[in-house]
């Protein structure tokens, strides 16, 4: 018989590639590492890891199991969750995994409502950008996530596999120095800053900035990169450029020196709550996303 602990284990080896380094993100010792793995090679009667001297690699059923082990793993955290619900054991627990102007707009309403409809839910936050997010919650590392997908993007999103519920639409915005020549200015055609120096922000904003500039005909120069969204906002205040910011990225920090400027023709970017479908039936989880739909809706 497999046991969910042994999974664990066998997952942190895999994603860690040794025992003492799996053994120091699930808190327990080497030996106890090495004894599970051995326990679960025993239960499922075929080695799954080779080793040579210090590297080891999965064997062919090693890395069967470990594609099977994130949905097992979350399937069962999902019956746990469920019974404890109904059982009435624990109110039940949720971990959360949101961008950070999501975590510092969305998340605040959405949790404090939560806390106050259901005192015994408990929510960690864990702050990660898509698709390092999407990727936790599919790994069997969180049960919610807060993400995003730009409207008309190259790529589009994978998804399927997923509960998506969507919350809002976040449109970009121009912010320029308020001393630039477009700081007054109503709205502007991303064209008008093709010569000026840029300041991008995290890596997936960064992609979509240079398609959005390649689509009107320029490839920005862009001299500061950054994923802090207050440090985008403090360079730009002090002229050192302009940038395209989510409005909920602006509203999460105080843009002084800065001005916001309505970007046309409009870009969006989708924000939604994703989690997988045995978790949407988790009464917690449920919750959360109920709350999360409701912050959205007061922005």
């Amino acid at each position: 018989m497999i046991e969910a602990r042994h999974l664990r284990v066998l997952r942190a080896v895999a994603t860690t590639g040794s025992f003492s380094a799996a053994g120091r993100e699930l808190g327990c010792t080497q030996p106890a590492v090495s004894q599970q793995m051995k326990a679960l090679e025993a239960s499922v009667g075929t080695p799954l890891l080779v080793r040579n001297g210090r590297e080891m690699r999965l064997t062919q059923a090693g890395e069967a199991l470990v594609r099977h082990a994130s949905g097992i793993l979350a399937g069962l955290t999902a019956a746990e969750e469920e019974v404890a619900a109904i059982a009435g054991l624990r109110a039940g627990r949720v971990r959360l995994v949101s961008f950070p102007s999501g975590s510092s707009t969305l998340v605040p309403t959405a949790l404090a409502a939560l806390r106050a409809a259901h005192p015994g839910t408990r929510v960690s936050l864990e702050e990660a950008e898509p698709p390092r997010s999407v990727g936790l919650l599919r790994e069997g590392d969180c049960d919610l996530a807060l993400a995003f997908r730009y409207e008309g993007a190259a790529v589009a999103e994978d998804w399927d596999d997923l509960v998506v519920r969507p919350l809002l639409t976040d449109r970009l915005v121009a912010l320029v120095p308020e001393r630039h020549r477009l700081a007054r200015a109503q709205t502007v055609a991303i064209g008008e800053l093709a010569h000026e120096p840029w300041i991008a922000g995290c890596p997936r904003c960064r992609g979509q900035l240079i398609e959005v500039c390649e689509a009107a005909g320029f490839t920005p120069r862009i001299d500061f990169a950054t994923d802090d969204y207050p440090a985008v906002v403090g360079l730009v205040g002090a002229g050192l450029g302009v940038a395209v910011l989510p409005q909920l990225a602006v509203e999460s920090v105080r843009p002084r020196g800065a001005r916001t400027v309505r970007l046309e023709p409009a870009v969006r970017r989708e924000i939604v709550a994703l989690t997988l479908p045995d978790l949407a039936q988790v009464p917690a989880v449920s919750a959360t996303l109920e709350q999360l739909a409701r912050a959205a809706g007061r922005v």
